[in-house]
Protein backbone atom coordinates (compact mmCIF):
# COMPACT_ATOMS: atom_id res chain seq x y z
CA UNK A 1 0.00 0.00 0.00
CA UNK A 2 2.97 2.32 0.59
CA UNK A 3 4.50 1.80 -2.63
CA UNK A 4 1.33 2.86 -4.53
CA UNK A 5 1.19 6.05 -2.55
CA UNK A 6 4.37 7.03 -3.39
CA UNK A 7 4.26 6.61 -7.04
CA UNK A 8 0.81 8.08 -6.82
CA UNK A 9 2.10 11.45 -5.53
CA UNK A 10 5.00 11.08 -7.61
CA UNK A 11 3.03 11.08 -10.28
CA UNK A 12 1.24 14.60 -9.36
CA UNK A 13 4.38 16.27 -9.01
CA UNK A 14 5.52 15.71 -12.49
CA UNK A 15 2.20 16.83 -13.84
CA UNK A 16 1.93 20.40 -12.00
CA UNK A 17 5.99 20.90 -12.83
CA UNK A 18 4.52 20.17 -17.02
CA UNK A 19 1.67 22.54 -16.18
CA UNK A 20 3.90 25.47 -15.19
CA UNK A 21 6.67 25.00 -17.59
CA UNK A 22 4.19 25.55 -20.91
CA UNK A 23 1.38 28.25 -19.49
CA UNK A 24 0.09 30.15 -22.19
CA UNK A 25 2.10 33.42 -23.82
CA UNK A 26 0.12 36.78 -23.14
CA UNK A 27 -2.07 37.53 -25.31
CA UNK A 28 -2.90 34.34 -25.81
CA UNK A 29 -6.44 34.58 -23.82
CA UNK A 30 -9.63 36.89 -25.03
CA UNK A 31 -9.14 40.27 -24.79
CA UNK A 32 -8.46 41.43 -20.64
CA UNK A 33 -8.56 37.87 -19.23
CA UNK A 34 -4.95 36.03 -17.67
CA UNK A 35 -5.47 32.73 -16.93
CA UNK A 36 -4.24 31.42 -13.94
CA UNK A 37 -2.48 28.01 -13.67
CA UNK A 38 -4.80 25.07 -12.78
CA UNK A 39 -5.03 23.68 -9.33
CA UNK A 40 -5.00 20.01 -9.34
CA UNK A 41 -6.12 18.71 -6.06
CA UNK A 42 -4.53 14.88 -5.27
CA UNK A 43 -7.10 12.10 -5.82
CA UNK A 44 -7.63 10.00 -2.47
CA UNK A 45 -5.86 6.35 -2.91
CA UNK A 46 -7.97 3.90 -4.42
CA UNK A 47 -9.18 1.67 -2.38
CA UNK A 48 -7.83 -2.03 -3.21
CA UNK A 49 -10.63 -4.14 -5.30
CA UNK A 50 -11.89 -7.37 -3.74
CA UNK A 51 -14.08 -9.86 -5.50
CA UNK A 52 -17.30 -11.04 -3.63
CA UNK A 53 -19.25 -13.49 -4.28
CA UNK A 54 -23.26 -12.44 -4.46
CA UNK A 55 -25.43 -12.53 -0.70
CA UNK A 56 -27.27 -16.12 -1.21
CA UNK A 57 -31.06 -15.21 -1.18
CA UNK A 58 -32.63 -15.84 2.37
CA UNK A 59 -34.10 -19.21 2.86
CA UNK A 60 -37.12 -20.12 2.79
CA UNK A 61 -39.43 -20.13 5.71
CA UNK A 62 -40.21 -23.98 7.20
CA UNK A 63 -43.46 -24.96 5.89
CA UNK A 64 -46.35 -24.51 9.03
CA UNK A 65 -46.66 -28.08 10.03
CA UNK A 66 -50.00 -30.02 9.80
CA UNK A 67 -51.54 -30.35 14.05
CA UNK A 68 -52.92 -33.89 14.40
CA UNK A 69 -54.26 -34.80 17.56
CA UNK A 70 -56.58 -37.70 19.10
CA UNK A 71 -60.16 -36.86 20.48
CA UNK A 72 -61.56 -39.47 22.56
CA UNK A 73 -65.28 -39.59 23.72
CA UNK A 74 -67.34 -41.55 25.95
CA UNK A 75 -70.92 -42.76 26.74
CA UNK A 76 -73.44 -41.88 29.17
CA UNK A 77 -72.31 -41.83 32.87
CA UNK A 78 -75.22 -42.48 35.13
CA UNK A 79 -74.21 -43.15 39.01
CA UNK A 80 -77.83 -45.38 39.63
CA UNK A 81 -77.94 -46.50 43.28
CA UNK A 82 -76.08 -49.91 42.97
CA UNK A 83 -73.65 -47.81 41.11
CA UNK A 84 -72.72 -45.88 44.30
CA UNK A 85 -72.97 -48.72 46.29
CA UNK A 86 -69.83 -49.95 44.03
CA UNK A 87 -68.10 -47.37 44.45
CA UNK A 88 -68.50 -46.96 48.46
CA UNK A 89 -67.43 -50.51 48.99
CA UNK A 90 -64.20 -49.48 46.88
CA UNK A 91 -63.30 -46.51 49.01
CA UNK A 92 -64.31 -48.27 52.11
CA UNK A 93 -67.10 -46.04 52.87
CA UNK A 94 -65.91 -42.86 51.26
CA UNK A 95 -67.26 -42.93 47.33
CA UNK A 96 -64.11 -44.44 44.75
CA UNK A 97 -64.99 -44.31 40.95
CA UNK A 98 -61.21 -44.99 40.01
CA UNK A 99 -60.94 -49.19 40.26
CA UNK A 100 -64.34 -49.25 38.31
CA UNK A 101 -62.80 -47.53 35.30
CA UNK A 102 -59.37 -48.24 35.76
CA UNK A 103 -59.40 -51.00 32.91
CA UNK A 104 -60.66 -48.82 30.39
CA UNK A 105 -58.11 -45.59 31.68
CA UNK A 106 -55.47 -45.81 29.40
CA UNK A 107 -57.89 -45.50 26.29
CA UNK A 108 -58.73 -41.92 28.00
CA UNK A 109 -55.30 -41.20 29.21
CA UNK A 110 -53.75 -41.83 26.31
CA UNK A 111 -56.08 -39.08 23.96
CA UNK A 112 -54.57 -36.02 23.47
CA UNK A 113 -58.17 -34.98 24.62
CA UNK A 114 -60.70 -36.95 25.92
CA UNK A 115 -64.42 -35.74 26.65
CA UNK A 116 -67.01 -37.63 28.43
CA UNK A 117 -70.68 -37.22 28.48
CA UNK A 118 -71.96 -36.56 32.13
CA UNK A 119 -75.12 -37.35 32.62
CA UNK A 120 -75.97 -36.35 35.80
CA UNK A 121 -75.60 -33.58 38.02
CA UNK A 122 -73.44 -33.46 41.64
CA UNK A 123 -75.45 -33.38 44.97
CA UNK A 124 -75.01 -29.77 46.54
CA UNK A 125 -73.31 -29.47 49.99
CA UNK A 126 -75.51 -30.44 52.68
CA UNK A 127 -77.33 -33.27 50.69
CA UNK A 128 -77.15 -36.83 50.36
CA UNK A 129 -76.27 -38.80 46.88
CA UNK A 130 -79.10 -40.31 45.23
CA UNK A 131 -79.77 -42.62 42.08
CA UNK A 132 -82.59 -43.11 39.50
CA UNK A 133 -84.32 -41.27 39.09
CA UNK A 134 -83.30 -38.23 40.81
CA UNK A 135 -79.35 -38.00 40.01
CA UNK A 136 -77.18 -36.28 42.92
CA UNK A 137 -73.99 -37.73 42.44
CA UNK A 138 -71.25 -37.51 44.89
CA UNK A 139 -68.34 -34.77 44.44
CA UNK A 140 -65.72 -37.83 44.18
CA UNK A 141 -67.28 -38.63 40.91
CA UNK A 142 -65.91 -35.52 39.23
CA UNK A 143 -62.48 -35.93 41.25
CA UNK A 144 -62.36 -39.97 39.66
CA UNK A 145 -63.55 -38.28 36.07
CA UNK A 146 -60.69 -36.25 35.86
CA UNK A 147 -57.95 -38.53 37.47
CA UNK A 148 -58.54 -40.98 34.51
CA UNK A 149 -57.93 -38.71 31.89
CA UNK A 150 -60.52 -36.88 30.70
CA UNK A 151 -59.85 -32.89 29.71
CA UNK A 152 -64.26 -32.35 30.04
CA UNK A 153 -67.89 -32.90 29.32
CA UNK A 154 -70.54 -32.08 27.72
CA UNK A 155 -73.44 -31.61 30.51
CA UNK A 156 -76.39 -31.30 28.82
CA UNK A 157 -78.87 -33.91 29.65
CA UNK A 158 -82.31 -34.68 30.75
CA UNK A 159 -80.71 -35.08 34.07
CA UNK A 160 -78.98 -31.55 34.12
CA UNK A 161 -81.72 -30.14 36.62
CA UNK A 162 -82.39 -32.98 38.67
CA UNK A 163 -80.93 -31.67 41.78
CA UNK A 164 -82.35 -27.79 40.76
CA UNK A 165 -80.05 -24.90 40.25
CA UNK A 166 -77.84 -25.76 43.22
CA UNK A 167 -76.93 -28.62 41.92
CA UNK A 168 -76.23 -26.96 38.39
CA UNK A 169 -73.93 -24.97 40.31
CA UNK A 170 -72.37 -27.47 42.62
CA UNK A 171 -71.55 -29.71 39.30
CA UNK A 172 -69.69 -27.13 37.81
CA UNK A 173 -68.10 -25.34 40.72
CA UNK A 174 -66.57 -29.50 40.95
CA UNK A 175 -65.14 -29.29 37.66
CA UNK A 176 -63.70 -25.77 37.85
CA UNK A 177 -62.04 -27.13 40.53
CA UNK A 178 -60.16 -29.64 39.15
CA UNK A 179 -59.84 -27.79 35.73
CA UNK A 180 -62.48 -29.82 33.82
CA UNK A 181 -64.03 -28.26 31.04
CA UNK A 182 -67.60 -28.20 30.68
CA UNK A 183 -70.68 -26.96 28.46
CA UNK A 184 -74.07 -27.41 28.06
CA UNK A 185 -75.18 -25.93 31.64
CA UNK A 186 -74.14 -21.94 32.75
CA UNK A 187 -74.40 -20.24 36.51
CA UNK A 188 -74.76 -17.02 34.65
CA UNK A 189 -76.05 -15.79 31.05
CA UNK A 190 -72.44 -14.89 30.36
CA UNK A 191 -71.32 -18.13 30.88
CA UNK A 192 -73.85 -19.23 28.64
CA UNK A 193 -73.25 -17.04 26.32
CA UNK A 194 -69.53 -18.21 26.21
CA UNK A 195 -67.75 -20.97 24.01
CA UNK A 196 -66.13 -23.95 25.64
CA UNK A 197 -61.98 -24.16 23.74
CA UNK A 198 -59.70 -26.78 24.31
CA UNK A 199 -56.29 -25.31 23.19
CA UNK A 200 -53.93 -28.04 21.03
CA UNK A 201 -50.32 -27.32 20.66
CA UNK A 202 -48.05 -28.85 17.81
CA UNK A 203 -45.25 -27.95 16.15
CA UNK A 204 -45.24 -23.97 16.80
CA UNK A 205 -49.08 -23.98 15.82
CA UNK A 206 -52.20 -23.66 17.83
CA UNK A 207 -55.68 -24.89 16.80
CA UNK A 208 -58.49 -24.22 19.09
CA UNK A 209 -61.17 -27.07 19.59
CA UNK A 210 -64.84 -26.42 20.58
CA UNK A 211 -67.73 -27.89 22.33
CA UNK A 212 -71.13 -27.74 22.09
CA UNK A 213 -73.52 -29.49 24.07
CA UNK A 214 -77.96 -29.51 23.47
CA UNK A 215 -80.14 -32.37 25.15
CA UNK A 216 -83.65 -32.68 24.13
CA UNK A 217 -85.40 -31.80 27.41
CA UNK A 218 -85.07 -31.45 31.07
CA UNK A 219 -87.65 -34.56 32.06
CA UNK A 220 -90.22 -32.22 32.27
CA UNK A 221 -88.97 -30.24 34.79
CA UNK A 222 -88.66 -26.27 33.92
CA UNK A 223 -85.47 -24.24 33.68
CA UNK A 224 -84.47 -22.89 36.62
CA UNK A 225 -86.61 -19.78 37.40
CA UNK A 226 -85.29 -16.63 35.39
CA UNK A 227 -82.73 -18.45 33.78
CA UNK A 228 -84.10 -19.69 30.92
CA UNK A 229 -80.01 -19.73 29.43
CA UNK A 230 -78.77 -22.05 32.47
CA UNK A 231 -79.35 -25.47 30.17
CA UNK A 232 -79.27 -25.20 26.51
CA UNK A 233 -81.70 -27.41 25.08
CA UNK A 234 -83.67 -27.89 21.62
CA UNK A 235 -86.71 -29.66 20.02
CA UNK A 236 -85.69 -32.94 19.07
CA UNK A 237 -89.51 -34.03 18.23
CA UNK A 238 -89.96 -31.83 15.89
CA UNK A 239 -85.84 -31.94 14.61
CA UNK A 240 -85.34 -28.38 14.91
CA UNK A 241 -81.74 -27.79 15.21
CA UNK A 242 -81.41 -23.90 14.63
CA UNK A 243 -80.26 -23.52 18.50
CA UNK A 244 -77.12 -26.26 18.00
CA UNK A 245 -75.73 -24.66 14.50
CA UNK A 246 -76.06 -20.97 16.21
CA UNK A 247 -73.98 -22.35 19.09
CA UNK A 248 -71.64 -23.61 16.26
CA UNK A 249 -71.16 -20.84 14.18
CA UNK A 250 -70.81 -18.73 17.51
CA UNK A 251 -68.01 -21.14 18.37
CA UNK A 252 -66.33 -20.53 14.95
CA UNK A 253 -66.85 -16.71 15.39
CA UNK A 254 -64.85 -17.05 18.76
CA UNK A 255 -61.89 -18.85 16.80
CA UNK A 256 -62.89 -22.35 16.61
CA UNK A 257 -60.81 -24.49 14.15
CA UNK A 258 -62.81 -27.68 14.97
CA UNK A 259 -66.02 -27.64 16.61
CA UNK A 260 -68.06 -30.73 18.28
CA UNK A 261 -71.67 -31.02 18.41
CA UNK A 262 -72.73 -33.30 21.79
CA UNK A 263 -76.21 -34.02 21.22
CA UNK A 264 -78.14 -35.86 24.07
CA UNK A 265 -81.57 -37.26 22.45
CA UNK A 266 -83.99 -38.84 21.20
CA UNK A 267 -85.15 -42.43 21.81
CA UNK A 268 -83.95 -44.63 24.61
CA UNK A 269 -83.04 -48.19 23.79
CA UNK A 270 -83.05 -48.08 20.20
CA UNK A 271 -80.36 -49.05 18.38
CA UNK A 272 -81.38 -47.90 14.63
CA UNK A 273 -81.38 -44.04 14.92
CA UNK A 274 -85.33 -42.60 15.11
CA UNK A 275 -86.34 -40.73 11.50
CA UNK A 276 -86.08 -37.61 13.89
CA UNK A 277 -83.04 -38.06 15.13
CA UNK A 278 -81.30 -38.66 11.53
CA UNK A 279 -82.72 -35.76 10.72
CA UNK A 280 -80.63 -34.41 13.49
CA UNK A 281 -77.54 -35.41 12.50
CA UNK A 282 -78.19 -35.04 8.55
CA UNK A 283 -78.95 -31.40 8.95
CA UNK A 284 -75.78 -31.09 11.54
CA UNK A 285 -73.43 -32.49 8.74
CA UNK A 286 -74.93 -30.80 6.02
CA UNK A 287 -74.67 -27.09 8.04
CA UNK A 288 -70.91 -27.28 7.10
CA UNK A 289 -70.56 -26.13 10.67
CA UNK A 290 -69.68 -29.33 12.49
CA UNK A 291 -66.24 -31.49 12.13
CA UNK A 292 -67.88 -34.50 14.64
CA UNK A 293 -70.94 -35.20 16.05
CA UNK A 294 -71.03 -36.85 19.40
CA UNK A 295 -74.11 -38.69 20.23
CA UNK A 296 -75.99 -39.83 23.78
CA UNK A 297 -78.97 -40.61 25.79
CA UNK A 298 -80.45 -44.09 23.93
CA UNK A 299 -78.30 -45.79 26.31
CA UNK A 300 -77.64 -48.54 23.47
CA UNK A 301 -74.93 -48.03 21.21
CA UNK A 302 -75.50 -46.75 17.96
CA UNK A 303 -74.42 -46.43 14.31
CA UNK A 304 -71.45 -44.79 13.68
CA UNK A 305 -71.78 -43.09 10.14
CA UNK A 306 -70.43 -40.59 7.42
CA UNK A 307 -72.86 -38.62 6.75
CA UNK A 308 -73.09 -35.56 3.84
CA UNK A 309 -71.68 -32.12 4.50
CA UNK A 310 -68.85 -31.11 7.23
CA UNK A 311 -67.15 -27.88 6.64
CA UNK A 312 -65.27 -29.32 4.02
CA UNK A 313 -67.76 -31.06 1.81
CA UNK A 314 -66.11 -34.24 2.36
CA UNK A 315 -68.62 -35.72 4.82
CA UNK A 316 -69.39 -35.42 8.65
CA UNK A 317 -68.52 -38.08 10.66
CA UNK A 318 -71.25 -38.69 13.22
CA UNK A 319 -71.39 -41.34 16.31
CA UNK A 320 -75.37 -41.70 16.97
CA UNK A 321 -75.31 -43.04 20.18
CA UNK A 322 -72.08 -43.65 22.23
CA UNK A 323 -74.11 -46.34 24.62
CA UNK A 324 -73.89 -46.79 28.06
CA UNK A 325 -70.31 -45.82 29.90
CA UNK A 326 -70.55 -46.38 33.45
CA UNK A 327 -74.20 -47.40 34.66
CA UNK A 328 -76.52 -50.17 36.19
CA UNK A 329 -78.34 -51.16 33.14
CA UNK A 330 -78.58 -54.25 31.52
CA UNK A 331 -81.69 -56.99 31.09
CA UNK A 332 -82.83 -56.46 34.53
CA UNK A 333 -84.16 -52.82 33.62
CA UNK A 334 -83.69 -52.14 30.23
CA UNK A 335 -81.97 -54.53 27.35
CA UNK A 336 -79.14 -56.17 26.98
CA UNK A 337 -77.31 -53.77 24.35
CA UNK A 338 -77.21 -51.45 28.03
CA UNK A 339 -75.06 -53.06 29.49
CA UNK A 340 -72.49 -52.15 26.48
CA UNK A 341 -71.26 -49.16 24.64
CA UNK A 342 -68.00 -47.91 23.07
CA UNK A 343 -65.82 -45.26 23.13
CA UNK A 344 -64.79 -43.40 19.43
CA UNK A 345 -60.95 -42.27 19.00
CA UNK A 346 -60.96 -39.63 15.80
CA UNK A 347 -57.77 -38.67 14.92
CA UNK A 348 -58.11 -35.30 13.59
CA UNK A 349 -55.71 -33.37 11.30
CA UNK A 350 -56.30 -29.11 10.87
CA UNK A 351 -53.32 -28.41 7.84
CA UNK A 352 -51.86 -24.60 7.55
CA UNK A 353 -54.50 -23.58 5.23
CA UNK A 354 -57.06 -24.54 8.37
CA UNK A 355 -58.75 -27.59 6.43
CA UNK A 356 -59.50 -30.32 8.57
CA UNK A 357 -59.91 -34.30 8.10
CA UNK A 358 -61.22 -36.19 10.81
CA UNK A 359 -61.43 -40.22 11.13
CA UNK A 360 -63.11 -42.22 13.58
CA UNK A 361 -62.35 -45.82 15.31
CA UNK A 362 -64.72 -47.52 18.07
CA UNK A 363 -63.66 -49.61 20.69
CA UNK A 364 -66.50 -51.51 22.06
CA UNK A 365 -66.62 -50.89 26.60
CA UNK A 366 -68.83 -53.29 28.92
CA UNK A 367 -70.11 -53.02 32.68
CA UNK A 368 -69.88 -55.91 35.31
CA UNK A 369 -72.43 -55.09 37.15
CA UNK A 370 -72.24 -58.32 39.39
CA UNK A 371 -68.44 -57.74 40.08
CA UNK A 372 -68.61 -54.36 41.59
CA UNK A 373 -69.67 -52.42 38.56
CA UNK A 374 -65.99 -53.11 36.84
CA UNK A 375 -65.29 -51.55 33.20
CA UNK A 376 -63.58 -53.86 30.72
CA UNK A 377 -62.72 -53.33 27.58
CA UNK A 378 -64.54 -56.00 25.64
CA UNK A 379 -61.78 -56.93 22.90
CA UNK A 380 -59.13 -57.26 26.02
CA UNK A 381 -61.13 -60.11 27.35
CA UNK A 382 -63.13 -62.20 24.61
CA UNK A 383 -60.64 -65.33 25.16
CA UNK A 384 -60.75 -65.12 28.77
CA UNK A 385 -63.71 -63.53 29.96
CA UNK A 386 -63.18 -61.79 33.82
CA UNK A 387 -64.72 -61.57 36.56
CA UNK A 388 -68.29 -62.25 36.13
CA UNK A 389 -68.47 -62.36 32.86
CA UNK A 390 -67.20 -65.61 30.86
CA UNK A 391 -65.81 -65.62 27.49
CA UNK A 392 -68.78 -66.33 25.72
CA UNK A 393 -70.89 -63.49 27.83
CA UNK A 394 -68.06 -61.52 26.39
CA UNK A 395 -68.13 -62.37 22.50
CA UNK A 396 -72.02 -61.73 22.54
CA UNK A 397 -71.58 -58.42 24.02
CA UNK A 398 -68.86 -57.36 21.27
CA UNK A 399 -71.01 -58.43 18.71
CA UNK A 400 -74.39 -56.62 19.70
CA UNK A 401 -71.96 -53.67 20.16
CA UNK A 402 -70.12 -54.57 16.65
CA UNK A 403 -73.47 -54.93 14.77
CA UNK A 404 -75.00 -51.68 16.27
CA UNK A 405 -71.99 -49.71 15.13
CA UNK A 406 -72.23 -51.33 11.44
CA UNK A 407 -69.18 -51.15 8.70
CA UNK A 408 -68.08 -47.83 8.05
CA UNK A 409 -65.67 -46.68 10.41
CA UNK A 410 -63.14 -49.97 12.03
CA UNK A 411 -62.59 -50.97 15.23
CA UNK A 412 -59.37 -49.70 17.38
CA UNK A 413 -57.71 -52.43 19.50
CA UNK A 414 -55.11 -51.27 20.97
CA UNK A 415 -55.44 -47.45 23.59
CA UNK A 416 -53.82 -44.37 21.38
CA UNK A 417 -50.91 -42.02 21.85
CA UNK A 418 -50.82 -38.54 22.31
CA UNK A 419 -49.90 -37.55 19.03
CA UNK A 420 -49.42 -33.32 19.77
CA UNK A 421 -47.23 -31.75 22.08
CA UNK A 422 -49.82 -30.62 24.40
CA UNK A 423 -53.59 -30.26 24.86
CA UNK A 424 -55.89 -28.89 27.53
CA UNK A 425 -58.88 -27.35 28.55
CA UNK A 426 -59.34 -23.24 28.55
CA UNK A 427 -60.92 -21.91 31.22
CA UNK A 428 -64.40 -21.28 30.17
CA UNK A 429 -65.49 -19.06 33.53
CA UNK A 430 -62.76 -16.93 33.34
CA UNK A 431 -63.49 -16.11 29.87
CA UNK A 432 -67.35 -15.27 31.22
CA UNK A 433 -66.06 -12.89 33.61
CA UNK A 434 -66.84 -14.95 36.90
Amino acid sequence: MAIVIAAVLAGIAVSVALVLASGAPDGAGPPGSAEAPASVEPSAPAAPTTSTSPEPPPPSPEPTPDVTFTLVAGGDILTHGPVLDSAQRQGDGAYDFAPLMANVRPYVDGADLALCHLEVPVAPAGTQPSGYPVFGAPVELITAIDAEGWDGCSVASNHSVDRGFAGLEATLDAMDDVRLGHTGTARTEAEAASTQMYTVREGGRTVSVAQVSFTYGLNGLPKPDGKPWAVDTFDADAADVQPILDAAQAARDDGADVVVASVHCCVEYRVAPSPAQQSIVDQIGASGLVDLYIGHHAHVPQPIQLVDGGPSGQGMWAATGHGNYLSNQDTQCCVADANSGYVTTSTITVDPEGAVDVSVEWTAVTVDRLDNHTMHVLRNILDTGAGNLSASEAQARWRRVADAVGDQAPERASAPQPLADAAYSDLRWWHAGM
